[in-house]
């Protein structure tokens, strides 16, 4: 299969807006026998679709508009979030999101990129790709988690870190490059999930640990398929081809020894039953002891 999300999607919208008339005109006869029939369909539907995916076509759903941030996760799987701002040095990168909070009796550091969901909170946090003070602000709260015995958990989504010419003057690739040599050595436990994209070096930047975990469709890889397709082929038409041969998938990275364990996602992946996705998450995969 090779198509846009949004043309995975279709069929399913269709079925939604079908069921969700019929939910609305309760009145009419035999209601619930259809309803059930389409939700039927439904699952029937996405199994099929779900079954035969591309590594573009997961590409574009580790992108999906509706997929959850890591607003979402924290929301739904922490209790008591304190947020904790700022580098100490320079400023608050909104692209990451640092705080404490509980997973149950266990508190915790969590670490995450933040995309947001509108465009305009999108645009607030820079589409989640961090700046230098964004990185400098996870470290700074990791030796924080070191120092109190805390455990870190990272939650990775960014397409990769800001490239534009302030955060290359304020030392980009020196603050990702200390954020891995730290991590690698930092006494207390670390753990790092994929929840959408992990892109190149922004992801690395927070994502370095003793377990290293990948949601179903979520993917990780040193560079976008469309910047290797633009590299190799001088062209973004052939994103596909590069995605093919880069090995990104979940799949493949578990294959390759690279991540530790791939999370199931709800049937229609993550952004069909987001507090699915989070309770799957806080039950089994919350912070090392």
């Amino acid at each position: 299969m090779s198509k846009k999300t949004a043309n995975l999607d279709d069929p399913i919208i269709e079925l939604n807006e079908r069921i969700k008339k019929l939910q609305d005109n309760p009145k009419q006869d035999d209601i619930l026998t259809e309803i059930k029939e389409l939700e039927e369909q439904k699952k029937s539907l996405l199994k099929k679709i779900y079954s035969n995916l591309s590594p573009y076509d997961i590409i574009q759903i580790s992108r999906h508009h509706l997929r959850p941030p890591v607003s979402d996760y924290i929301s739904f799987m922490v209790d008591d979030f304190i947020e904790l701002h700022g580098d100490r040095s320079f400023g608050d990168d909104k692209a990451i999101i640092t705080g404490i909070g509980k997973f149950g009796n266990q508190r915790a550091m969590i670490i995450g990129h933040q995309k947001g969901k509108t465009t305009k909170e999108r645009i607030i946090y820079n589409f989640g790709m961090p700046n230098p003070e964004g990185y400098r602000k996870a470290l700074h709260k990791m030796r924080l988690a070191e120092k109190f015995h805390l455990p870190v958990v990272t939650l990775i989504d960014t397409p990769g870190a800001n490239p534009d010419i302030g955060a290359e003057e304020r030392g980009q690739a020196h603050a990702i490059a200390v954020n891995i040599a730290e991590m690698s050595r930092l006494r207390t436990p670390i753990i790092c999930i994929v929840i959408g994209e992990g892109g190149s070096g922004g992801a690395l930047g927070i994502g370095v640990g003793d377990r290293f975990l990948i949601l179903e469709y979520a993917y990780c890889s040193v560079i976008s398929p469309e910047g290797c397709a633009a590299i190799l082929w001088k062209s973004k038409d052939n994103a596909e081809d590069a995605a093919n041969a880069l090995k990104l998938t979940a799949k493949d990275l578990y294959e390759m020894g690279i991540v530790d364990e791939v999370i199931p996602e709800p049937l229609g992946a993550a952004h069909n039953s987001p507090k699915e996705m989070a309770n799957t998450l806080k039950k089994n995969y919350y912070p090392l002891p």
